[in-house]
C-alpha cells in the first residue's frame, strides 16, 4: 500500500484526499488545523450549475500538525499550499525524511521557480533519493465546500503538463500518482512530460491571469465599490481593458521566452507557451481571444473577485495570494530575467509599480529588484534567493 501525505488545506487537498483514500492509499493530512478535519472525506463532481453528478468518498489514515509524524514514512508528498509558502514548508519537511528511502515530493502548481527550491533543499539535507515534480497548472477545477471534509470539482483539464527530476522517473510517477488523477477519475485527461521546469515558470498561467485582471478592475474602480453585489465577477465579467493588459503582459513574457529559446537551442520548450496556446491545449478549446476564453468558461463563471472592506468601501483584497504568489513568485521572477537579459518589459513594470503603490512596498530600487522586499511576512522569491542558484544552470 502506498502512503501519501497531503500538506495544507487548499482546495486541491480537498479533492486529492478523498481521491487517493478511496483507492486504498494510506492518506495523511498535515495541517495547522487538525481538529477541523474529519476522518471521512468526500469530493463532489458538480456541473457548471452546481448540480451533483457523482461523489467520491474516502477515509483518512491520519490527520496531524506534527511534520515528522506526517512525512517520515510517506512515499509521496504533495504540497497544497500557496506558492509563497512552498520553500519554507519544503525546508520543514526535509528535516524529517529518511535519506535512504526514495520519496516523491511535488505540487499541483509549479510557478515560482520551484526547481530552485527543490535543489536547495535536496543539497542542504543530502536527499539523494528525493524525486521532485510539479504540474504546470492544477489539473482539475476545484473548490472547498466544507473545510476539512468536502471538496468540489467541476472537471479536469484535457491536457496537463508535468516536469520531474530525475526525468527518467516520469513513468514511475505516472504509475503511482499521475494516472490516478489523470485517467482514473476523469477518463479523458492526459498528462505530458515537460523537459524542464522553466517552461512551467514562464508559461502564461495564473501569475499573468490574476494580476492583470486585478489591475484592470482597479483601473476602472479606483475607489472600490459601495456594495458587495456591485463588484464584478473575476472571470464572468472580464472586460476588454483587462484582456488588453493581459495580452501586453503575455507579450513581455514572450520576449523572455524567446531569449531563452535562443540561448538554449537544443532544449525542448514546447510547453513554454503564450496564453491562448496554453489554454486551448489545456482544455481542448479553440478560443480566438483572451476575453472570450474567460467569459465563456463554464467552470470559472462563479468565481468572485477577492475583496476586503476598507473605510466602508469594498476594495481589492490586499492580503490576497494574487499579490504574494503572483507578484512575489511570478512577475518579480520575470522581471529578474528581463534585467539579466536587458529586455524591456513595460507592462511588467507598470504592474509592479502599481503593486508598490497599492500595497505600500518597494519592489524596485534604481531599476533593480529589491531582494529584501517583504510583504505580509512573505519574502520576494527571485532566483538569487536560493544558494544553489547559478546562471549557468537555469534549465533543469
Amino acid at each position: 500500500m502506498k502512503r501519501i501525505t497531503i500538506v495544507g488545506g487548499g482546495s486541491s487537498a480537498h479533492v486529492l484526499a478523498p481521491f487517493f483514500s478511496s483507492l486504498n492509499y494510506e492518506v495523511t493530512v498535515l495541517t495547522r488545523r487538525p481538529e477541523v478535519w474529519k476522518q471521512k472525506v468526500s469530493v463532489e463532481f458538480q456541473d457548471e450549475f452546481g448540480k451533483l453528478k457523482r461523489q467520491v468518498k474516502g477515509t483518512l489514515k491520519k490527520i496531524t500538525s506534527d511534520t515528522a509524524e506526517a512525512v517520515n514514512r510517506a512515499d509521496i508528498i504533495i504540497l497544497c499550499l500557496p506558492v509563497a509558502k512552498y520553500f519554507n514548508m519544503l525546508m520543514r519537511i526535509a528535516e524529517h525524511l529518511d535519506k535512504d528511502r526514495e520519496v516523491f515530493i511535488g505540487m499541483l502548481y509549479g510557478q515560482g521557480a520551484v526547481d530552485l527550491m527543490f535543489e536547495e533543499v535536496k543539497n542542504k539535507f543530502n536527499l539523494k533519493n528525493m524525486v521532485y515534480f510539479s504540474y504546470g497548472l492544477i489539473p482539475f477545477i476545484c473548490r472547498t465546500k466544507k473545510y476539512g471534509e468536502i471538496g468540489i470539482t467541476y472537471g479536469a483539464k484535457t491536457n496537463n503538463v508535468v516536469a520531474v527530476n530525475p526525468k527518467e522517473k516520469f513513468n514511475e510517477l505516472e504509475e503511482i500518482f499521475l494516472s490516478k488523477v489523470c485517467y482514473y477519475f476523469f477518463n479523458d485527461e492526459k498528462v505530458h512530460q515537460s523537459d524542464n521546469f522553466i517552461s512551467l515558470t514562464l508559461s502564461a498561467s495564473n501569475q499573468l491571469i490574476h494580476i492583470s485582471r486585478m489591475y484592470g478592475l482597479y483601473f476602472k474602480n479606483k475607489d472600490g465599490w459601495e456594495k458587495e453585489e456591485d463588484v464584478p465577477y473575476f472571470y464572468k465579467d472580464y472586460d476588454e481593458y483587462s484582456a488588453k493588459i493581459f495580452e501586453d503582459l503575455d507579450e513581455d513574457y514572450e520576449k523572455i521566452r524567446e531569449k531563452i529559446r535562443k540561448m538554449y537551442p537544443n532544449e525542448d520548450f514546447k510547453y513554454m507557451t503564450r496564453y491562448l496556446e496554453l489554454v486551448n491545449f489545456s482544455y481542448g478549446f479553440s478560443n480566438k481571444n483572451i476575453q472570450e476564453s474567460f467569459t465563456t468558461s463554464k467552470t470559472l463563471n462563479q468565481i468572485k473577485t477577492p475583496i476586503m472592506l476598507e473605510d466602508d468601501r469594498y476594495v481589492l483584497d490586499k492580503k490576497s495570494r494574487f499579490f504574494t504568489d503572483d507578484i512575489f513568485y511570478g512577475l518579480a521572477i520575470a522581471k529578474w530575467f528581463a534585467i539579466e537579459y536587458d529586455i524591456e518589459v513595460p507592462t511588467i513594470d507598470t504592474l509592479l509599480k502599481w503593486t508598490e503603490e497599492y500595497l505600500g512596498i518597494t519592489i524596485l530600487k534604481d531599476g533593480h529588484l529589491n531582494e529584501h522586499c517583504v510583504y505580509n511576512h512573505i519574502e520576494i522569491g527571485i532566483p538569487p534567493k536560493y544558494k544553489t542558484f547559478s546562471k549557468d544552470n537555469l534549465i533543469k
